[in-house]
C-alpha cells in the first residue's frame, strides 16, 4: 500500500454557525482599551505609556489571584 492508494475518509469538522458573543465582547473590549492607550501615548507622550500600565498592575494582580483560586 502506498500513500496514493490509501483510502482515508478524513472529514473536516463542521463549522459552527453561531459565534460566541462573549468572545466578541472580550475582543472589542481589548481593542478599545488598546486604542485608548494609544491615544493616551499620542496625547501625553511617555507618561501616557507607563502610567496606565502602572495603574493596571494591581488590577491584573488581583485578577490572577481570583483566577488561581477558581
Amino acid at each position: 500500500m502506498t500513500a496514493t492508494e490509501a483510502n482515508l475518509n478524513v472529514e473536516a469538522p463542521a463549522k459552527a454557525e453561531k459565534k460566541n458573543s462573549g468572545e466578541m465582547i472580550g475582543f472589542l473590549f481589548a481593542l478599545i482599551a488598546a486604542v485608548l492607550w494609544g491615544l493616551s501615548i499620542y496625547t501625553f507622550g511617555v507618561p501616557g505609556l507607563y502610567i496606565p500600565a502602572l495603574c493596571a498592575v494591581p488590577v491584573l494582580y488581583i485578577m490572577l489571584i481570583v483566577i488561581s483560586r477558581g
